[in-house]
């Protein structure tokens, strides 16, 4: 999925490509561009020049309901203004699938049960949405994105305000998405640690610009963290996990 995107200084002549079967990582300090560059590869803003393609074909010359079909999108908080279960949450996912005035059949429940066990919330359906934790909320609403049966899930702060144990729980769930479902996955964060332990690749936002693209091992090093946040940071391989772990150490204060 090839981007190039300018958007009124928003981000100004981003590159990036998601590579199917693959988690990308898009980093970066708060007003960087991440969830700008998100809503750009989901089609919900269209850039100011370049374009955004899906398999080579752009994304505005797809219906809304060709993108649904394809992308799903993980907002990073889901507000509601009517009470819902945790069933009619994820059935909202099937809507790209039913035609006007069509109501959820047995396979739409089926689809639905499904991706409730793929997130492990099977024993939450008939739960109210706002009942539940934070952690649960955002396995739900993955689940939800499941249900649209898309190739490509699109997931904005997916660990925010998550105590650890849930993020472990949501990093776990999407490796399991990635490795067993083929799931194309782009995430934005600004937790190095996830990124680094379920991404493949990386993108280094920084005022609307890209520092650096590439592999993890290429581009999580202490010269691009430091570029990236004014954070000095040691990077080592955890001995157990033999993943990438970032450990900040201090600010870095520019000169005067």
């Amino acid at each position: 999925m090839p981007a190039g995107l300018s958007s009124h200084h928003v981000l100004d002549n981003v590159t990036a490509v998601v590579s199917p079967r693959r988690v990308i990582g898009i980093l970066g300090p708060n007003g960087s561009g991440k969830t700008t560059l998100l809503r750009l590869l989901s089609g919900t803003r269209r850039p100011a020049s370049g374009e955004v393609s899906l398999d080579g074909t752009p994304l505005h010359r797809l219906s809304r309901r060709a993108v649904a079909r394809r992308i799903a999108v993980v907002a990073q908080e889901t507000q509601l203004t009517f009470e819902y279960s945790v069933m009619e949450m994820v059935l909202m996912g099937r809507h790209p699938h039913l035609g006007m005035f069509e109501l959820e059949g047995p396979r739409d429940f089926m689809v639905a049960r499904d991706a409730l066990r793929a997130t492990g919330t099977a024993d939450l359906e008939r739960r109210q949405f706002n009942t539940l934790s934070g952690g649960e909320k955002q396995r739900v609403v993955i689940a939800s994105a499941l249900a649209q049966s898309s190739d490509i899930l699109l997931l904005d702060e997916p660990t925010a305000s998550l105590d650890l144990a849930y993020q472990l729980e949501v990093a776990a769930l999407i490796s399991t998405l990635n490795a067993e479902r083929g799931v194309t996955i782009a995430i934005s964060t600004h937790d190095l640690n996830l990124a680094a332990s379920v991404c493949h690749d990386l993108v280094m936002l920084r005022e609307g610009r890209v520092i650096t693209t590439g592999s993890v091992a290429a581009v999580l090093t202490p010269a691009n963290i430091r570029a990236l946040y004014d954070v000095h940071a040691d990077v080592q391989v955890h001995a157990e996990s033999g993943r990438l772990v970032v450990v900040p150490v201090a600010r870095v204060h520019a000169p005067q």
